[in-house]
C-alpha cells in the first residue's frame, strides 16, 4: 500500500485509485452519474468532474509524434488515411542523425519550432518510452494520449501495433 500525507490527513493512494477505477467502470457499464454518485455517497457533480478530467475532445486537429519507431512507414500511411494533421515519426537512426548534423543552437531552434507546431493541435498522440512520455505530458498543455513503447532508455527501434493506433484514432474521430 502507498500512503501519502496531505496536511493532517493520510491518504491511501491504492484505495483512491481503486475507487476511481470502479466509478469509471460503472459509468462505462451504463450506470448514470447519479446512480454511481449514490453508491459512493458523493455528489453527482463529482462524478461529472472526474469524467471531465480525463475527457479527450473528439475531432479536431491531431498530431502524432513518436520515436524510435520500427514500422514508421506503415504507421505514416495509416495516419495519412485517417487524415492526421501532423506526423513526426523517427527511427533511432534518424533521431540520432538529427542531433549529429546540427549545432546546439540549430537543434534547440528546431525543437522549439516543433513544440510550437505540435502545441497548435487539439490532441497529441505520443509514442515513446515511459520517461519521454512523462516529459511530453509536462511540456504540452493539450490532451496527450501516450502509447508507452518501452522502458527508457530505448536504443533500438520498436514495432508499434497499428491496431492500437487505429483504436485511438477511431475513438477520437467518433
Amino acid at each position: 500500500m502507498k500512503f501519502i500525507k496531505i496536511g493532517d490527513k493520510t491518504i491511501n493512494l491504492e484505495k483512491l485509485h481503486g475507487i476511481i477505477d470502479k466509478i469509471i467502470e460503472m459509468r462505462q457499464n451504463g450506470l448514470s452519474q447519479q446512480e454511481v454518485a449514490s453508491r459512493f455517497k458523493v455528489d453527482r457533480s463529482f462524478v461529472s468532474r472526474l469524467e471531465s478530467l480525463g475527457e479527450v475532445r473528439k475531432g479536431g486537429n491531431i498530431a502524432v509524434v513518436g520515436f524510435p519507431i520500427k514500422n514508421k512507414e506503415e504507421l505514416e500511411e495509416l495516419l495519412r488515411e485517417w487524415g492526421v494533421n501532423f506526423t513526426l515519426l523517427l527511427s533511432e537512426k534518424e533521431r540520432l542523425s538529427l542531433a549529429e548534423n546540427m549545432s546546439g543552437v540549430e537543434l534547440f531552434n528546431m525543437v522549439m519550432d516543433l513544440i510550437a507546431k505540435i502545441q497548435s493541435h487539439d490532441v497529441i498522440i505520443f509514442l515513446g518510452s515511459d520517461k519521454r512520455s512523462q516529459l511530453v505530458e509536462a511540456i504540452f498543455d493539450r490532451d496527450i494520449i501516450t502509447i508507452n513503447i518501452g522502458h527508457s532508455p530505448l536504443t533500438e527501434d520498436v514495432y508499434v501495433d497499428p491496431e492500437v493506433v487505429k483504436e485511438i484514432l477511431n475513438s477520437l474521430k467518433g
